[in-house]
């Protein structure tokens, strides 16, 4: 198995077409396909179903390539970290966010390990909270921000912020009648909910709080993104539930905050790295935002 052999791979279960995969790679169909043969022979296991309706990844081959990109991104991982040390650079940290963790404190926390340590350069990645999991399991994070704690006995939550859910209105709707809204008065209009696999860990916290107050929502749309959420809220199609530091950050004039009756309900947001003795620069970077409990783990 060669380097290039994964790298039109990748190309093939990308584009699911051979044609448009070679033109992608800048070369003819016929060495493209013989290569993935030869790769096929190499693992003995079939990747691709070629039917007449078009090429399709096998479940094996949807392994393969979750497993490729992995390598392809450490590559790219050593790449960057290579020219950082080559630049004066002391340290990578490999950070990763999940859930749409709130800018502001995330900026606090970066400018400050900045001037503490300009040595150490710090990458962040966008993830999945799937994706967040497997990459610290298999090395590709050092470790990550994300909403939720159920995360396995290899990996550490420790919880770092917290943060009121609030009700986000659209402007001119009934429910702004009220300075405080209870749950119930609430969820009987159409609600805009974060998805559950772009956002789970926050879609885990919301839904464990509904049911423990046995609210069902009717949802009317899903939003991927925080941004996103509050454009549809802005539009009319429903009222969400959100964190409240979000929504004073974006200024959406067109989206009203208001709280909710009773106890306070708060989402928190958790640090998660793997459950084995953290590097130097790691642990410098929890101890700043940890300074008083460190060794605290779920």
């Amino acid at each position: 198995m060669e380097f290039r052999h994964l790298r039109y791979f990748v190309a093939v279960a990308e584009e699911l077409h051979f044609t448009r995969a070679a033109e992608r790679l800048h070369i003819e169909q016929s060495p493209l396909s013989r290569a993935i043969r030869e790769l096929e022979s190499d693992l003995g296991i079939r990747l691709f179903e070629r039917t007449r309706r078009g090429t399709l990844l096998t479940w094996p081959g949807q392994v393969f390539l979750d497993d490729v990109r992995r390598i392809f991104r450490l590559i790219d991982m050593a790449k960057t970290n290579v020219r950082a040390a080559d630049s004066g650079m002391q340290g990578t940290l490999r950070i990763a966010l999940s859930d749409g963790i709130v800018p502001q404190r995330l900026a606090a926390l970066l400018a400050q390990c900045r001037n503490d340590e300009p040595g150490t350069d710090i990458r962040l990645f966008e993830t999945s909270f799937t994706e967040q999991i497997a990459g610290l399991r298999y090395d590709v994070y050092d470790a990550g921000f994300a909403c939720a704690d159920t995360v396995g006995q290899d990996i550490s939550a420790q919880p770092v912020w917290q943060d009121p859910l609030v009700l986000a209105i659209p402007a001119r709707h009934p429910l702004l009648a009220q300075k405080q809204i209870r749950l119930q008065d609430a969820l009987a209009y159409p609600l805009v909910a974060c998805h559950p696999q772009h956002n789970e860990g926050l879609y885990r916290q919301v839904e464990r709080m509904l049911l423990r107050a046995d609210a069902k929502p009717i949802v009317a749309e899903y939003a991927t993104s925080h941004d996103l959420m509050l454009a549809l809220i802005s539009a009319g199609y429903g009222i969400g539930l959100a964190c409240e530091a979000q929504i004073r950050a974006s200024q959406h004039v067109d989206v009203i905050i208001r709280p909710i009756v009773g106890p306070k309900l708060l989402l928190n947001t958790y640090l998660l790295r793997p459950k084995r003795e953290p590097s130097s620069h790691l642990n410098r970077f929890i101890e700043r935002l940890l300074p008083k409990n460190i060794d605290q783990e779920k």
